[in-house]
């Protein structure tokens, strides 16, 4: 149910580009190998330096982290530093860390990224562009870079944020990615912050669904100017420990965007248990899942401005039926989620 809480209309000049100041937030934590290049595509934005407040926690890094950004950003007077020393409210690591960066922001435009990600120049103008009045929060299309293991888990991030655009553009709220995201101050202070919501580890899910159930209005993008490249898991563990954290909200899920992932990892035990279906059958509804599944990729990709060959469209099936009966057995494991040298019971995912 809409609330009635006014929305803040977004006003635009006839003939005049919205150019707002706008926050773009990084919470950072033993990120020593990959901030600088995180840091280096804020600095090359399409936009404004003197509207551009980009504020970068350090949530007690171990490592040179702190060192690195404070030696990129000494001659940028659009970054600041931030060092995270003590918990604000319900909220705890990452999302703590958040929570400061919010307090610290000092605009009505909240954008959210992480320190593997180089976004877009035009990022911070397509993420504008794509609000309205009662929209509160946008998020926009991600992908992975690297080898054919990196390549991989960047058409995981298309077909799965596609997916859920598709769902959005039906009024279906899903999810908001956290590494790619705008909120609008409003709509976050209507949530009471971070530091109000009861503490879970997929954070970004946890604050859009605060802001949908205030009545704000959500966007999914896919187009080029609002991609952003993430660096990929370097090791099979490393991406296990990362999709458990993201099964980890699942429970929390709409119905049917749940019952979709649960259906995608289960789909492989089910079509290849011995003596379950006739082989034909088998080998007919498998070769169909790859052929809807190789065009829905290239058209994502087309539409995200990416490019990538058909040997590795096809390659993906394979790593996706390895992957998701991995994964499905590691989040079955009853092991805590383990994120950033932090260690968090289920409980809390």
């Amino acid at each position: 149910m809409l609330c009635l809480l006014p929305h803040r209309r977004v006003r635009r000049r006839a003939g005049r580009p919205f150019r707002p100041r706008v926050s773009i937030l990084v919470a950072a934590r033993n990120e020593e190998a990959q901030i600088e290049r995180c840091l280096r595509s804020l600095a090359r934005l399409n936009y404004p330096s003197g509207r551009l407040e980009i504020l970068i926690a350090d949530d007690g890094s171990t490592d040179e982290t702190a060192a690195i950004v404070a030696a990129f950003i000494k001659d940028k007077p659009q970054f600041r530093l931030l060092h995270i020393a003590k918990p604000l409210g319900t909220a705890r690591g990452k999302a703590n860390a958040l929570a400061h960066l919010c307090r610290a922001a000092t605009t009505d435009y909240f954008l959210f990224t992480d320190a593997d990600m180089a976004l877009a120049p035009d990022w911070v103008a397509g993420m504008l562009a794509a609000l309205a009045p009662g929209v509160g929060v946008v998020t926009g299309i991600t992908t992975a870079c690297g080898g054919l293991f990196g390549r991989l888990q960047g058409l995981d991030w298309l077909f799965g944020l596609n997916l859920i655009r598709l769902l959005a553009d039906r009024g279906l709220p899903a999810t908001a990615v956290g590494n790619n995201m705008l909120v609008t101050r409003a709509a976050y202070e209507a949530t009471g912050g971070f530091e109000a919501l009861h503490f879970r580890v997929s954070e970004d899910l946890q604050l859009f669904q605060a802001v949908v159930a205030r009545g704000y209005g959500f966007r999914n993008l896919c187009e080029p100017r609002v991609l952003g490249v993430s660096l990929p898991q370097p090791t099979v563990r490393a991406l296990l420990e990362q999709r458990k954290r993201w099964m980890s909200g699942a429970g929390t899920l709409p119905c049917y965007l749940a019952g979709l992932f649960w259906l995608y990892g289960a789909f492989y035990m089910v079509l290849f248990w011995p003596g379950f279906l006739p082989l034909e059958w088998v080998a007919g509804v498998y070769f169909l899942k790859i052929g809807l599944q190789t065009a829905f990729l290239s058209v994502t990709l087309r539409q995200a401005g990416r490019r990538e060959s058909l040997s590795t469209l096809l390659l993906y099936e394979p790593y996706l039926c390895f992957m998701s009966v991995l994964v499905l057995g590691y989040v079955l494991w009853p092991r805590p989620v383990e994120w950033k040298a932090r260690r968090y019971v289920w409980a809390e995912a």
